[in-house]
């Protein structure tokens, strides 16, 4: 359909559009540690358990692998065995599906989160953040640019675990129309156990700070380093509120997110209107 008409017009259809409610599902689980084939199987095994419509399946962080600086035994190239099979899982659930893994280009490893979309099209993430505690740095390059996507007409800014630490380099910018850029921020993570309550309260206040829903998609169990996970999956909104909490448990949660409180929050209380402007150096 051809859309013509004022700029005005053309953001109140945007608006319009955006008003549909977003599906999303969370798949919190343990992984085998360092095991590319038998993570992909128990995913996928995980994903056709997903019984009703979805628009986005979230894996967690390196969850073909688990959390490893192994990158030079483990990593793929792009168009390999895992991208391959998040373009099946997507064309056949017809959904994207989204997680990070290790890739390799050249002799650079990145942790790089693929949004693959059912036509097959994808867009990537390198983590920024890079998680010198466990010397991250050391294997690992850091990723330079955000990325924003657009589903449904909703706009999903997704990053990795220890990106949660930083709000500047997350922070919802206001764009020239008076709009925010992003209405769900993304983060699939192995964050350990020991600091999980840092991950319930930096989840719920990198919603509030940035009017939008937050997501965060952590795995379960013990991995090959005797690093415990407990999950505590979680989808925040606006408010501060927590929608779902997913505890220590092996879990698929599917939720509806509504775009329409979304927006009524944010003209109720602009609070994005008053944001200091900045940019940031590479």
């Amino acid at each position: 359909m051809l859309i013509t008409g004022s700029s005005y017009q053309l953001r109140q259809y945007a608006e319009l559009r955006r008003m549909a409610p977003l599906t999303v599902t969370l798949l919190q689980t343990p992984l085998y540690w360092q095991q590319i084939d038998a993570n992909l199987a128990m995913l996928e095994e995980k994903i056709w358990q997903i019984d009703q419509p979805t628009d986005l399946i979230i894996l967690p962080e390196m969850f073909s692998t688990g959390f490893t600086q192994e990158a030079a035994g483990l990593a793929e190239p792009m168009n390999s065995k895992t991208f391959r099979w998040m373009r099946q899982q997507a064309a056949q659930t017809k959904a994207v599906v989204t997680g990070s893994y290790v890739v390799r280009e050249q002799q650079t490893f990145y942790n790089r989160l693929l949004w693959m979309r059912p036509d097959g099209s994808f867009s990537y993430y390198d983590k920024r953040h890079l998680f010198r505690m466990a010397q991250e740095e050391r294997t690992f390059t850091a990723g330079e640019s955000l990325l924003i996507e657009e589903l449904r007409g909703w706009k999903i800014c997704p990053l990795i675990c220890y990106d949660l630490r930083f709000p500047v380099w997350s922070r919802n910018c206001v764009k020239p129309d008076g709009t925010l850029a992003y209405d769900v921020l993304l983060y699939v993570a192995n964050w350990p156990a020991p600091r999980n309550r840092a991950w319930k309260l930096l989840l719920t206040a990198r919603a509030i700070e940035n009017s939008c829903y937050s997501i965060g998609v952590n795995r379960v169990g013990e991995d090959g380093n005797k690093v415990i996970y407990s999950g505590d999956s979680m989808i925040s909104d606006c408010r501060g509120e927590v929608l779902a909490d997913l505890a220590d448990q092996d879990y698929i949660h599917t939720m509806e997110l509504s775009y329409d409180d979304l927006k009524a929050y944010r003209q109720k209380f602009p609070v994005h209107l008053d944001a200091d402007d900045f940019s940031i150096n590479p």
